[in-house]
């Protein structure tokens, strides 16, 4: 099941669609299946940007973890059992 890029040519509005086989896809905006197939850029994977995207999910479950924590301590200060 591919995800195709594709615009609209009535209203003119860009998306992607999972297409699966034996659909049509259709604008999200208007329901139109008069679209245009767009060509898409294949994905860069490296060694760069797979350490980047590591340091990304490392600093978001760092944020998470901190929002958990003081979401506990706010938790146990207000709830004395």
């Amino acid at each position: 099941m591919p995800i195709f890029e594709y615009t609209c040519k009535r209203c003119r509005t860009a998306f992607e669609a999972l297409v699966r086989a034996g659909t049509t896809p259709v604008c999200p905006a208007c329901q139109s299946a008069d679209l245009e197939k767009l060509m898409s850029l294949p994905a860069v994977h490296s060694t760069g940007t797979h350490e980047l995207a590591l340091k990304a999910a490392a600093r978001r479950d760092q944020v998470r973890g901190s929002e958990a924590a003081r979401a506990q301590r706010e938790y146990e200060l207000h709830h004395n059992d």
